[in-house]
């Protein structure tokens, strides 16, 4: 099976707000999969970091064991490929279980990317921003309890 692109963002309305996170995952260009989930009450942090693990649990179910990641929070990035360190206590426990994920793969690249080359993932977390709920195609369904749990 090929590689798998998974394009991740979170956000916040207001900070911490009502949050979003979203996904994209694409083989060869093409879209295969994409989701958003609501987040009653999150940091953007937060919300990024909730994208991220979601992503890569979607990938997972799908069969992919190599997966090339695109993020727009440079923060993010920077700490799960180990040039910053997790000071924030909020932000160690989704540390630890992203890299519990990323483990799964054979191989993987994350990679930060300006927020232009960000739009179909920002996309799916606004769209569940609006709906107050999730939204896609994902075969990882968020648990119910999560989208309180911030």
């Amino acid at each position: 099976m090929s590689a798998a692109v998974l394009r991740t963002d979170g956000g916040s309305r207001g900070n911490p707000g009502p949050a979003g996170a979203g996904f994209v995952i694409e083989v060869a260009g093409e879209v295969v999969c994409r989701g958003g989930k609501f987040i009653a009450s999150a940091t953007n942090n937060i919300a990024e970091y909730e994208a991220f693990i979601w992503g890569l649990e979607n990938v997972a179910a799908l069969g992919f064991v190599d997966v090339q990641v695109y993020a727009d929070s440079e923060l993010l990035v920077k700490q799960i490929n180990g040039q910053y360190r997790v000071k924030n206590e909020g932000l160690k426990p989704l540390f630890l279980k992203a890299k519990k994920q990323l483990a799964r793969f054979t191989s993987h690249r994350v990679t930060h990317v300006r927020r232009e080359m960000n739009e179909a993932a920002d996309a799916m977390a606004n769209e569940a921003m609006d709906a107050q709920q999730t939204v896609g195609d994902a075969p990882v369904v968020p648990d119910a309890g999560q989208e309180t749990l911030f």
